[in-house]
């Protein structure tokens, strides 16, 4: 699966995407889990996950070809 990175996440990460192979579907949460474990300088951060650009929830299924979007809040002025 192809997870893109935006704004805080692409900065601490220094990339704006990866690709993953997972041979079966996984939830959010289990997403998440591998990135922080792969990525431990994010956790803690917030940030919401779309699902081809949908966002869903914790449970939602992921796909092995699904396109992940990790979005931190957006702070406007």
């Amino acid at each position: 699966m192809k997870i893109l990175y935006f704004a805080e996440i692409k900065e601490k990460l220094d990339r704006a995407e990866d690709t993953f192979h997972f041979d079966y579907e996984i939830t959010v949460t289990e997403l998440k889990k591998h990135l922080y474990e792969t990525y431990p300088v994010i956790q803690g951060k917030s940030f919401q996950v779309a699902v081809n650009e949908e966002f869903v929830q914790e449970d939602a299924l992921i796909m092995p070809n699904d396109v992940v979007a990790l979005i931190p809040p957006v702070s406007g002025g």
